[in-house]
């Protein structure tokens, strides 16, 4: 897989710090067992490359933004 590969089943779910106007609006699919990365993309722009991330990775940041 390639990093503009997006799983077809994957299933972004949308920040909860994401402002109700539609600012800052990020979404992030959680890691599925073949592909092994969680995805984080803007929803304002879904068809741009997300980034990816190992999943300790990403949960040592989300406990960081959340401590």
């Amino acid at each position: 897989m390639n990093a503009t590969t997006i799983p077809a089943e994957a299933i972004w779910v949308k920040s909860s710090y994401s402002n109700a106007d539609g600012g800052g609006c990020v979404e992030w699919a959680p890691a599925l067992a073949r592909t092994g990365t969680v995805r984080v993309r803007d929803s304002k722009r879904p068809e741009r490359t997300p980034l990816h991330f190992a999943p300790g990775t990403w949960a040592a940041f989300v406990a960081t933004l959340t401590s």
